[in-house]
């Protein structure tokens, strides 16, 4: 072990004693994140309860548009450095180091864990937005991008391209450095399995100070609006298909109603842990995907036989247009879909980094970061393209809801698709299920995360603890739907963005830390 690679861990020792006498009520806390993260998000929902909707809508509204405005070239520069910076970074000599050591070995086979990263890491979002996406481009439903023409088929190659682009390697490089941050100075450096860790080369023993707790709390808070966003768009999915295909009417009791139950589900799966829970339901959730891709790419061939080349073609020619923002015309669009889109990956960082720094020992630097990125971006292309180009279709061939009146209901879309094609109604309810696992597989993993932050960097916080903080999940995301109304989308945008921010600043930081932590061990690689 080199010198540094041993004072780090000496440091960490001390610092672990420190937490194991906060125990109380069955908690295992670190008190200042978790006192005031927890206290925060107590007050938020507490606030939001009493006063107005209409008002707290209002004010959040304001403040995510002021930052998308004002903020703009931060989030799309930094964007692009996070995926320049990680493609550099695997093909260096650093790309040789191994997570955990020279003789480490995987914990979990390839599979599963790339089911659990996949899983954890898209969830509710490539159901929701795996077809509405790029029906909402091609149509102008809420812009275009560069303000091309809508139903041209400039039109329809950019929704395909724009599409994978906000969801392909530039969220995953955010992803990939910061679970390999995490997972470095967690299991070669020996430091808990927290934020605050990865920024011990710079600031030293501030790290474990109040400037720790500020970037661990920073984590907490972005995880936990970020998740909302994804579970609260599950709940109006999930309500809106089950209204849709069993014909019922349930509105915004329904969507809390969803929430509690996958809350409920989320529960038991933490107490389970990683191994009875998170991994089983990841493969369950692995298995029903690709059985429903698999079916749509089946009655659908003629169709997806062009759109995946397509599809990767029109990524390839759209990529760096898409990635500029000077000299744009189409401002309203990159803002409002764009520059939230990469607020969303970042609040999602510290949660999804923390969860596959996890599960990612024994693999090297080049390996992590060619898996983390291009291999699910390679899958999203597979999957937008069957989805995408189904409903592309069927608006130019002018079949079917989407045909006939375009994107009338956001939260149906996916639906709308299933209703043109054989056994629309059981596909219909596998997505539901789908729907809710990807909810419950969100849920669980962010709480285990949101655990080990608040516990100090533990692995394992005590059972209580992960209750709270699922509950904790389900609230927020009831609230944003409440605030929001018709409008619950743009109420679930604004927590995201609000704390994305702040949460930028420390990405670009980190990668300083993780070149100096790397550079520490490059010797033993010689």
């Amino acid at each position: 072990m080199d010198s540094e690679h041993k004072k780090y861990s000496i440091e960490t020792t001390d610092y672990q004693v420190g937490q194991d006498n906060l125990q109380k009520w069955g908690f295992d806390i670190h008190n200042p994140v978790f006192g005031i993260s927890a206290g925060l998000i107590l007050l938020f929902i507490c606030a939001t309860l009493l006063v107005e909707p209409a008002v707290a809508k209002e004010v959040l509204n304001t403040l995510r548009n002021t930052i998308m405005s004002d903020f703009d070239l931060l989030f799309m520069w930094s964007t692009n450095f996070f995926l320049l910076f990680a493609v550099v970074l695997m093909f260096s000599p650093l790309g040789k180091i191994r997570i955990g050591g020279k003789t480490e070995k995987p914990e979990y086979a390839t599979p599963s864990w790339l089911a659990m990263l996949f899983a954890a890491g898209m969830g509710i979002g490539l159901l929701f937005w795996g077809v509405a996406e790029p029906t909402a481009y091609f149509t102008d439903w809420w812009g275009t991008p560069f303000n091309v023409e809508p139903y041209t088929p400039e039109a329809k190659a950019l929704a395909m391209g724009a599409t994978i682009f906000h969801w392909g390697i530039h969220g995953w490089a955010i992803y990939g450095i910061v679970a390999l941050a995490l997972a470095f100075f967690a299991y070669n450096k020996g430091l808990p399995l927290s934020i605050r860790s990865v920024f011990y080369p710079i600031f030293g023993d501030r790290a474990w100070g109040w400037l720790g707790h500020m970037i661990d709390i920073l984590a907490v808070l972005a995880t936990l609006f970020g998740l909302a966003t994804s579970l609260g768009l599950g709940a109006q999915q999930a309500t809106s298909g089950i209204n849709y295909v069993f014909g019922t009417e349930g509105g915004i009791g329904m969507q809390f109603a969803v929430i509690a139950f996958v809350t409920f589900i989320a529960i038991l799966s933490i107490i389970r842990g990683i191994e009875g829970g998170v991994k089983l339901l990841s493969n369950i959730n692995m298995i029903f995907a690709f059985a429903l891709l698999v079916f749509v790419t089946y009655v659908g061939f003629d169709i997806i036989v062009v759109s995946i080349p397509k599809t990767f073609l029109a990524y390839a020619e759209n990529i760096l247009p898409l990635s500029n923002p000077h000299g744009r015309e189409d401002l309203d669009w990159m803002h409002g879909w764009t520059v939230f889109y990469w607020a969303w990956w970042i609040s999602w960082s510290p949660f999804v980094g923390m969860f596959i720094a996890r599960i990612s020992k024994g693999r090297t630097v080049r390996q992590f970061l060619f898996c983390v990125i291009f291999v699910p971006t390679f899958m999203i292309m597979i999957w937008m393209g069957v989805f995408g180009g189904i409903a592309l279709d069927q608006v130019v061939n002018k079949v079917g809801e989407l045909g006939t009146n375009g994107l009338t209901d956001i939260s149906l879309t996916l639906f709308h698709v299933y209703d043109q094609l054989p056994f629309g109604s059981v596909i219909s309810v596998l997505s539901i299920v789908l729907i809710l696992i990807f909810f419950v597989t969100s849920s669980d993993s962010g709480s285990l995360v949101i655990d080990s932050i608040t516990a100090g960097g533990k692995i394992d916080a005590p059972i209580p603890q992960r209750i709270f903080w699922a509950t904790t999940e389900g609230l927020i995301a009831a609230v944003m739907l409440w605030i929001g109304g018709k409008e619950a989308l743009q109420a679930l945008q604004s927590g995201v963005v609000i704390t994305a921010l702040p949460f930028t600043i420390v990405l670009i930081i980190m990668c300083v830390s993780l070149v100096k932590g790397l550079n520490s061990e490059r010797q033993l690689y010689k």
